[in-house]
């Protein structure tokens, strides 16, 4: 057998531009304890607080649920001390009807004590007359971010019994 030559052209057609430089051996001072060694590197994570957690759950809700001129949006914001209810035209931008527990029917029932369930359900009745007396029967719920839970679930339960439809 006869063995096989092959005969391969020199390729020239790449060149460096410059030379590669190799990483550095020592680390740089700052990084370095006294005692030569590199310190430890934590991540720190921020944690969201409470009301930005709220405004999150709220913004994602807010990109599904729109109020129309025919199904406005009943909106409720729970604070520590009070309850409110708003039932908002989205399409045009107004407010159609709102109460409270700073609302001084519901205030004087209540004997300052506005940051109870009982207190939410007289919201929520309240803003249901009111809603009749506009012709509003049907809207869409939003909860503001706050859990369907407690007051919330109150007004919202309230608002049903009183001839809300959502």
């Amino acid at each position: 057998m006869q063995a096989a030559t092959a005969s391969f052209a020199t390729f020239s057609g790449l060149t460096v531009a410059r030379p590669l430089k190799a990483a550095p051996a020592v680390q740089p001072a700052a990084f370095l304890t006294r005692s030569g060694l590199p310190q430890r590197f934590t991540v720190e994570a921020r944690v969201m607080t409470r009301r930005e957690s709220v405004e999150k759950r709220h913004k994602r809700i807010r990109s599904k649920v729109e109020g129309t001129t025919e199904r406005p949006r009943l909106a409720v914001f729970r604070s520590t001390n009070h309850i409110y209810a708003q039932v908002i035209d989205d399409a045009t931008g107004h407010t159609l009807a709102s109460t409270s527990t700073l609302n001084p029917e519901i205030r004087a029932a209540l004997n300052g004590a506005g940051s109870n369930v009982e207190a939410a359900k007289m919201v929520g009745a309240k803003i249901a007359e009111l809603c009749k007396q506009k012709n509003i029967e049907k809207v869409c719920f939003d909860r503001g971010g706050f859990r369907y839970h407690g007051r919330v679930q109150a007004l919202a339960d309230a608002a049903r019994e009183a001839g809300l439809n959502f």
